[in-house]
């Protein structure tokens, strides 16, 4: 019994460190070039920005103009 409890803990070791060293470039889409990785992060940066300046604009009720007067505004 007590050897059983020792394999199995070191195979989940040795399965832990192989995942932790291959990391995040292990399960990439097989033909994906590093110029399209590069574009997708790029795009997605952009959109994370655009959407948190939106939640911020939002939040400080920047999205629409002021009610606080009666003239017209464009």
């Amino acid at each position: 019994m007590r050897d059983k409890v020792a394999v199995i803990l070191l195979v989940v070791l040795l399965l832990s460190l192989v995942v932790l060293s291959t990391g995040c470039g292990f399960f990439n889409q097989p033909g994906e070039t590093p110029a399209e990785v590069n574009r997708d992060h790029a795009r997605m940066l952009r959109i994370n920005q655009q959407e948190m300046m939106a939640d911020i604009d939002r939040t400080l009720d920047l999205d629409q103009p002021s009610k606080l007067t009666d003239k017209h505004l464009p």
